[in-house]
């Protein structure tokens, strides 16, 4: 088992998340779960799954496996679209708990808003009642613009802890990040290392990486941690997932970070503005 410590974040309800997690889409099945209590193993704490991901029961299986105390763990999943009816999201909630075999989740997301439906209000709420009920300890939201937070919030009250949405060097997300900051919410990153990698191979990522005697991929998320994002890296190989879990003993300059500044490129494609890119969630 590696020894890494990772900070802390804070959330606006009192609890606390490790600073990087570990994305588990399309780790399925008994390979899945040899990823996952690997990566358990290998240091990580948050593991971050969902409904539609078809692999909370791998998921449950890969704690147990891995045999590290619950309470040490951090696990979460999330409500799809489909599903954002009070009385389905509390059933979907119960079913994601029942599929892990688990008490509770420590971080229950909306999946997405699906505005053509428009319930995500009411999805909200099903997700403050399941919180009330003890069935998750913290509740948030993922793929959501500033306009659907601030629905949500001004209609019930209560803030999500985390806004999870699509976030790497080439689309950084700084509107995005500065409205949740304003309003306490976490920003978590998934595809923190790009869709299809391709900013592994940029060679102004390269240029920086190199004086650090890092990877692409420790800059990259080293990046995200030093933005305030909390990113969530998946990885196979037991080597990725230390290399990915190892990037709290370094600093990126303000210079370093500047020009990694300078990759952001406008695609209306991604962060919920490509509603078929969500449909199924």
């Amino acid at each position: 088992m590696i020894h890494t410590t990772i900070p802390s974040i804070a959330l606006n309800d009192g609890r606390v998340l490790p600073a990087v997690g570990f994305g588990t889409y399309t780790l399925n099945g008994a390979a899945g779960v040899e990823d996952m209590a690997a990566a358990v193993s290998n240091g990580y704490r948050l593991l971050d799954s969902a409904f539609n991901y078809e692999n909370e029961g791998a998921l449950g299986a890969a704690i147990r496996k891995a045999g590290v105390s619950r309470e040490d763990m951090r696990v979460s999943s999330k409500l799809p679209g489909r599903h954002h009816r009070f009385k389905e999201a509390i059933a979907t909630v119960e079913e994601s708990l029942y599929r892990a075999q688990l008490d509770y989740y420590d971080l229950y997301l909306i999946h997405w808003p699906n505005p053509s439906r428009g319930l995500y209000v009411e999805a909200w709420q099903a997700l403050i009642e399941a919180r009330r009920r003890g069935l998750v300890r913290s509740i948030g939201v993922s793929n959501f613009l500033p306009a659907h937070l601030e629905r949500i919030i001004a209609e019930t009250g209560v803030a999500p802890a985390v806004n999870q949405v699509e976030l790497h060097p080439y689309f950084p997300q700084a509107d995005q990040r500065a409205f949740d900051r304003a309003h306490g919410i976490v920003t978590q990153s998934w595809s923190p290392l790009g869709r299809a990698s391709h900013v592994l191979q940029d060679p102004v990522i390269k240029a920086v990486a190199d004086p650090h005697g890092r990877g692409c991929g420790q800059v990259i998320l080293r990046w995200h941690v030093q933005l305030g994002a909390l990113p969530i890296p998946k990885a196979s190989s037991a080597r990725r997932q230390i290399e990915n879990i190892s990037i709290f003993d370094f600093d990126l300059s303000t210079q370093d970070m500047a020009s990694i500044a300078t990759l952001a490129k406008l695609d209306g494609r991604i962060a919920g503005q490509d509603p078929a890119h969500y449909e199924e969630f």
